[in-house]
């Protein structure tokens, strides 16, 4: 297996452990959701997946999208966004620009259009600051939609959003009144 191939399984590996299934390899996460990096590769290799420092700095340091950190102390790691276990982390709330974006699969517009967007199973709905980032999440999901977020107007509102390290907004939920679609529908990639 390639040094990229191994890097991906294990950055994947990591989402599943310290965003939604500690319990998988017996981990415990403290309440912003750090855990300890020697329980972490003990219980790991426990579970038959092989983990050491070297490994975890480089999906830490490499990933663009800034998934993970590591503790002032190096002894920690946690994720940064994406949980769908309750924490609580400690996010400043921040004050957003204009507009925010969401990407998302064509066929999910009547329920976005009827309820709006919900954390589904996170516990905040994932906003970005471009278009490109907004249509490369929505394929992921199938036919790409983009919807335009009118968060400073939300903010205004009483709204809270919160910034993570890695440029990625968060916010509870965004009610219909607040998305754009229509705008957006010719939104082609790349464009």
């Amino acid at each position: 297996m390639d040094v990229d191939n191994r890097l991906v399984r294990i950055s994947k590996f990591l989402s599943l452990v310290l965003r939604h299934k500690p319990e998988h390899i017996g981990l415990t996460l403290d309440a912003e959701g750090w855990a300890d990096i020697e329980e972490l590769i003990k219980n790991s290799l426990e579970s038959g997946v092989v983990l050491d420092r070297p490994a975890l700095r480089q999906v830490v340091e490499q990933a663009e999208k800034k998934r993970f950190s590591f503790s002032e102390d190096g002894k920690r790691i946690r994720a940064n966004y994406g949980h769908s276990i309750p924490l609580s982390l400690r996010e400043e709330s921040a004050e957003p620009p204009e507009f925010l974006f969401h990407g998302t699969a064509k066929r999910y517009l009547p329920s976005i259009e009827s309820n709006g967007l919900g954390p589904g199973n996170r516990q905040y709905v994932h906003l970005v600051e471009d278009e490109k980032t907004a249509v490369d999440v929505g394929h992921r999901h199938g036919e790409p939609v983009v919807l335009m977020i009118k968060a400073h107007e939300m903010y205004e509102k009483g709204y809270e959003f919160f910034k993570t390290e890695s440029a990625i907004w968060l916010t509870k939920d965004v009610p219909v009144e607040y998305i754009e679609i229509e705008g957006l529908k010719g939104l082609k990639e790349g464009s």
